[in-house]
């Protein structure tokens, strides 16, 4: 193993020790140490008491962050005629449908996140094997499979956060950037926890939130205490 540059190393000793802090102590670190040369993400990740391979305990929906994520968010919609008019209209990058297909069938993927109308759905259903690696699947449980387009469109636009419990029973997303105020990346930590115990499937046993840690791109990681966290 290299040794650790210079900014890694005061990172990793601020750090040292340091676990279980409010989220606002947690927000304060990582801010002050994301010290690269761009604006890093500040990500979320939590381990859950769910067994993902289990229907009954599947981890799954979208969340409005109150001050958004930073990110640009490129949005691809499948529709026809005057629906491929109102994605248009709602700011939506890409909007097409057999041609659209053929383009992603082809490798290319110029985008974050994919809607699409009902109808839509047989063309779509042939890029399972593309998309659905990606997380890039269109659903109706979280709102991309609807004949509502302009309003998935804006909401994707404005800062609407999909998460869904991998393998492990970890769900991870992006909830700001560093240069974000501290009020407004804890304002965005608490709305994205408060969506993840909402979504606690009926088939969770035990202890469903066991551990919530944050980092910044390039920084190490801090746990958070989940009380704080939860606001309980």
């Amino acid at each position: 193993m290299g040794k650790l540059g210079k900014r890694s190393t005061a990172a990793r000793t601020a750090f040292a020790g340091k676990t279980d802090l409010s989220v606002e102590e947690a927000v304060d670190l990582i801010k002050a140490s994301a010290t690269a040369k761009f604006d890093e993400s500040v990500e979320i990740a939590m381990n859950l008491g769910v067994d993902p391979r289990h229907a009954d305990q599947m981890v799954r929906g979208t969340v409005t962050l109150p001050n958004g994520t930073g990110k640009s968010v490129r949005v691809a919609v499948f529709a026809r005629g005057p629906k491929a008019e109102e994605a248009t209209a709602a700011g939506a990058d890409i909007v097409g449908a057999e041609d659209l297909m053929e383009t992603v069938q082809g490798g290319t993927i110029e985008f974050d996140r994919c809607i699409a109308t009902p109808d839509m759905m047989p063309i779509v259903g042939r890029l399972g094997k593309v998309l659905g690696p990606r997380n890039l699947m269109p659903n109706p449980k979280v709102g991309t499979v609807t004949m509502d387009v302009k309003e998935a469109v804006e909401a994707a636009k404005g800062g609407q956060v999909q998460f869904k419990a991998e393998k492990a029973g970890v769900v991870h997303a992006g909830i700001g950037k560093a240069s974000f105020d501290a009020e407004k990346l804890a304002a965005n930590i608490r709305a994205f926890v408060d969506a993840v115990s909402k979504a606690k499937p009926a088939g969770a046993k035990g202890s469903y939130m066991q551990k919530v840690s944050l980092s910044s791109t390039m920084g190490p990681g801090v746990t958070v205490s989940v009380e704080s966290a939860t606001g309980n």
